[in-house]
This record gives structure tokens, C-alpha cells and sequence, in this order.
């Protein structure tokens, strides 16, 4: 073969990523997940195998912000040191309650762990992504998942002044504050938190007396009390009643999307 040939066929295999010598692509850190609202954001943003598991929360329906289809694509973990060992991740993401004897013993094993609050707003929530990102090493992913939030929460605003006073019954029988995620959430899609007008704060819990003598003018139900299912909230004619799923209620990141499409069917049917 001429030199002039043989020259050009390396050039090429070098520029194809197959040339001696060619440094290998960079592979963003193994993760394990222990927060269920870590584990929604990660499953967006890492790529594939680089999240080896999520928290037996996204398994659990009743305390998941994942999809089930979504969540079942991946393994899960009880949170256990043995556990997490056992999977041998680069980085351990919790939430900022993690045990501080299992974040010491996590530690002592060389392994790192991030720990992350929990979001009370959509611009806290929409941090934790561009953090979640980098550290996973796709923060284009991190940008793209931000840009699907702002489309749905743009699609799901209300013509402008409108604000329809609404009270958010959640599990237990309580209220959610106005520092909350799911408040700033009620804000952006045409309704206002009711329970500071009421006098409630953050968990404050509200009897089924208290709606009756003084019906909001939308219910939401995210909880499952018997007070919260009794035939009385039917009768009850000026006030718009709705399901709220619980998945909706405390987690950031892919689930904004959901719970803006949620709220914006309800203030829909409720006008």
C-alpha cells in the first residue's frame, strides 16, 4: 500500500474514535439513590446504567413521585449501608434527613454523599436539577428536562388576575403552608392557597366541620380519611370538589410537569 494510503486510512480510523491511543469516553459517576424526589429528577437526567438504583419509596404507589413504568425500570434499595455497598456507587444522593450514623458509615467506606432539601418552590425544585445534572454529568439534560417544566407550567397558567381561593386536603386531614412546593404550584395555575386565610399553616389539620361551615370555593383531596369522602362534600353546591393524587404533592423535577396539567384540569372544570 502507498504511504500516501496507508496515512489516509489512519487519519480516518482516528477521527472514527478507533486510533491508538484515543482517550475513552468520559463516563459520568455511578449513582444510588435513597430520596424519592432525587430518584424522579436522576431518572431524567443520568444516562443509562449510571443510576443503579432508587429508593423503595418510587416502588410504593402510595409514596412514589415516579410513574410506575418508569420506576420499575430500575432497581431498588431499602437505604441500608449493606445495601448500598453492595451496589459500589461513585456518589450516594439523599435527602437532607439522611441518618446521620448512615451517612458517617457511607463515609468511612470512601464512599461520597450529596444530600439535597426538599424543594419548596419551583425555582429551589429547578436547581436541584441543574445540580442533579452536573453531577451526573449531563447538565444539557438538566437544561432540557428545566425547558419541559417552564412549557408546562406556561401551558397550564391562568388568564391573568385569576385566582380562584382553594384548599388542599392532604393525607391526615391536613393543609399545606405557603412555603411549600405544591402552594407555588396552586399560585402559577390559577388558584391561591386558602389555608393562611384561614388561619392554618404548614400540616395544620382541618376537620370535616370546618370545610362544611365554610366551603372553599375548590376542594382538593389528597388524602383518604373518611372525613374526606363523606357524601356531605357532595351536597355542598357553591364549592367545586377534586382528587388530588398524592404523588403530586411533594416532590419537584418531572412531577411539576404532572401536577400543572393536573391543576389546569381542575380549574377548567371548575369554571
Amino acid at each position: 500500500m502507498k504511504p500516501l494510503i496507508v496515512a489516509s486510512v489512519l487519519l480516518l480510523a482516528a477521527c472514527a474514535g478507533g486510533g491508538a491511543g484515543a482517550p475513552p469516553p468520559e463516563r459520568g459517576p455511578t449513582i444510588v439513590s435513597l430520596n424519592p424526589c432525587t430518584d424522579a429528577i436522576l431518572a431524567e437526567v443520568a444516562a443509562p446504567g449510571q443510576l443503579l438504583a432508587i429508593s423503595h419509596y418510587s416502588k410504593d404507589p402510595r409514596a412514589s413521585s415516579m410513574e410506575a413504568a418508569v420506576a420499575a425500570g430500575f432497581a431498588a434499595t431499602g437505604g441500608t449501608v449493606e445495601e448500598v455497598l453492595a451496589l459500589d456507587p461513585d456518589v450516594v444522593v439523599a435527602g437532607s434527613f439522611l441518618a446521620p450514623a448512615t451517612r458517617a458509615a457511607l463515609a468511612e467506606l470512601g464512599m461520597e454523599v450529596v444530600t439535597f432539601d426538599i424543594a419548596t418552590d419551583v425555582a429551589a425544585s429547578k436547581e436541584q436539577i441543574r445540580d442533579l445534572a452536573a453531577l451526573a454529568g449531563d447538565t444539557p439534560a438538566g437544561a432540557r428536562l428545566i425547558a419541559r417544566i417552564d412549557a408546562a407550567l406556561a401551558a397550564a397558567a391562568p388568564a391573568e388576575g385569576e385566582s380562584v381561593a382553594t384548599l388542599l386536603w392532604q393525607p391526615g386531614g391536613i393543609v399545606a403552608g405557603e412555603q411549600t412546593l405544591v402552594s407555588d404550584l396552586l399560585v402559577r395555575t390559577g388558584f391561591a392557597n386558602a389555608a393562611p386565610a384561614r388561619g392554618l399553616s404548614q400540616a395544620d389539620y382541618v376537620a370535616l366541620e370546618d370545610v362544611i361551615a365554610a366551603p372553599p370555593e375548590v376542594l382538593l383531596i389528597a388524602g383518604g380519611e373518611l372525613g374526606q369522602s363523606h357524601p356531605v362534600l357532595g351536597r355542598l353546591d357553591a364549592m367545586h370538589r377534586a382528587r388530588f393524587d398524592t404523588s403530586l404533592l411533594y416532590c419537584g423535577g418531572p412531577t411539576i410537569i404532572r401536577a400543572a396539567e393536573r391543576l389546569a384540569a381542575i380549574r377548567e372544570a371548575a369554571s
